[in-house]
């Protein structure tokens, strides 16, 4: 297996630049494993392809406003973009600029053309591809709160006129630097309609990171090396989750970051067992921490049952992980008759659900 085997070609139109109005009037590609068939849909009809006693499992991390403006001591501009706090002043970023150096201070303001100081940063130290650890004169998540800007991914050209929209329904964590974007699909009507149905519903976070602007590098995928991420597990979703385990229904994970938390907190249960550790035989434990779980074919999967996701770009790992719950044949069918039907890829796009 080699990254370049999760390759394909993208007719440059069918990225989404900009979301459907309203969210759940997104297609829904519903791929069944066990009959190896695809079926078109829109996501409001969701509650057709679920049954009573399903769980879906959601991540209620919330964006927030991370990319903020600095200028360098010698006048030139900085792009900062909060990752991952070390403190409520220290954190992970990523800073686009020249020559931004450790020791360096960062005038951080309201905009690009340079107004007033808000607050300083101190480069602490320097990492890999622009990553790196800042200080701040006060806290950086209520000053990216006052002048942040959502950050959105490259490959969306088009300005967000309402930052909601790369919020899901539920978000309450803040935390994350990218959407998990399968619960943009997700209303407020649509979650009372599943409610309705029997269908069930849990929440984990996990805080989007590093790794979503990243993709695989390295040709032999398990040379590749996942940063961490903050995630949690608390111990209501847990008993939820092996309840559902214990009675025989499923577990849909509601994007590939809950799939993480989940097989995350099952790996968790698995090292806890071998400790001596009394689990109950329960599938998952609580569980708040790191996770830097990388999930790709040869993975074998102990909690999630089915998948609710987007369609992903070529060679992430987010693709990988796809390929290793559903096959990596039956993705490159999924994938190919995506583009032969005209869906919408990547974070404002269409979704699928694999059962």
């Amino acid at each position: 297996m080699r990254t370049s085997d999760f390759d394909y070609q993208l007719p440059p139109e069918l990225i989404a630049q900009t979301p459907i109005e309203p969210r759940d009037a997104s297609r829904l590609m519903v791929v069944d494993r066990a009959r190896e068939s695809l079926t078109h849909h829109y996501f409001q009809h969701l509650s057709q392809f679920l049954r009573a006693g399903d769980l879906l499992v959601h991540n209620r991390t919330r964006v927030i406003p991370a990319r903020l403006y600095a200028h360098k001591p010698t006048g030139g501009r900085a792009e900062i973009l909060l990752l991952r706090p070390r403190s409520e002043t220290v954190w992970e970023a990523l800073v686009r600029g020249r020559g931004v150096r450790r020791g360096m201070c960062l005038d951080v303001s309201g905009g690009a053309e340079g107004d007033q100081v808000l607050a300083r940063a101190e480069v602490l130290a320097e990492g890999e591809r622009g990553l790196r650890v800042l200080s701040f004169d006060r806290s950086a998540l209520l000053l990216a709160e006052q002048v942040g800007q959502t950050p959105l991914p490259p490959y969306i050209h088009e300005p967000l006129r309402d930052p909601g929209r790369y919020q899901t329904v539920y978000a309450q964590v803040p935390g994350s630097a990218a959407a998990p974007t399968a619960g943009l699909h997700f209303t407020p009507d649509l979650l009372r309609q599943l409610q309705e149905a029997g269908v069930q519903c849990a929440f984990v976070t996990l805080h989007i990171g590093l790794d979503t602007f990243q993709p695989v590098r390295v040709e032999c995928p398990s040379d590749h090396r996942m940063h961490t991420e903050y995630c949690s597990l608390p111990p209501d979703a847990a008993e939820q989750v092996n309840q559902a385990k214990l009675e025989g229904r499923r577990v849909i994970a509601v994007g590939t970051t809950s799939v993480r938390v989940l097989e995350t907190a099952a790996l968790q249960a698995t090292a806890e067992d071998r400790d001596g550790q009394a689990c109950l035989g329960q599938v998952v434990v609580p569980f708040e921490g790191d996770t830097n779980l990388f999930i790709y074919p040869g993975f074998s999967f102990r909690v999630v049952d089915a998948l609710i996701t987007n369609f992903h770009l070529p060679r992430s790992t987010l693709l990988m992980l796809v390929a290793a719950f559903c096959s990596k044949r039956l993705m490159d069918a999924a994938y190919a008759e995506a583009v032969r039907q005209r869906y919408r890829f990547y974070s404002f796009g269409d979704a699928m659900l694999i059962a």
